[in-house]
């Protein structure tokens, strides 16, 4: 897949702009997901999603061909969203929209093993509240939990996404789920 961003980076710098819808219609939900989980809010991650791409497009010259697109699309859309967090006010997370509320979400889309309608309410109260609980991490912790257990990404993918050490990661990774665990404990 890579490779085929690639070949598109070089069609856009070469002049031709349509190759980089190409690019957005590839990685678009997956850079939603990715600030919806930071910011909880389905209309802010729209708008910081989509200011991530222009970003990109707007930068693209810089792009190091030697790394991999989505790493680099990750890191702005995560630094857009750390910047988003920190204008926030302290009271930001009381006002966030809890995943769920606003009908299909992230939850909805796994398949469920839970025997009866019940236990699958369960889950789904449980998962609502770990999101609204992951909400309340400070933004380091936060960025990289996110990173890690929803989106997947290996330690050296998240270093480079946020130009960390792979050391500061791991720390942070084990606060980050020291400090879930902690809040998680009236669960």
């Amino acid at each position: 897949m890579e490779v085929l961003v690639k070949e598109k980076i070089n069609q856009v710098l070469k002049g031709d702009q349509n190759a980089y819808s190409t690019i957005v219609e590839e990685y678009k939900d997956k850079v939603f997901y990715l600030c919806y989980r930071m910011i909880g809010n389905r209309h802010e991650a729209e708008d910081l999603a989509q200011e991530a791409f222009v970003k990109a497009y707007i930068h693209l010259k810089s792009f190091n061909m030697n790394l991999k697109f989505s790493t680099w699309i990750y890191r702005i859309a995560t630094n857009l969203c750390i910047d988003r967090i920190r204008k926030k006010k302290p009271d930001y997370y009381l006002d966030a929209e809890i995943a769920g509320t606003d009908g299909l979400d992230m939850y909805s889309q796994l398949a469920s093993d839970a025997d009866s309608p019940e236990k699958e309410a369960e889950s789904m109260e449980m998962q609502e509240a770990v999101q609204k609980e992951i909400l309340k991490l400070p933004e380091k912790y936060r960025s990289v939990i996110i990173l890690k257990y929803m989106e997947d990404l290996s330690l050296k993918e998240i270093s480079d996404a946020l130009d960390l050490p792979v050391g500061t990661v791991k720390t942070r990774i084990h606060r980050g789920r020291e400090a879930l665990r902690l809040q998680l404990r009236h669960l």
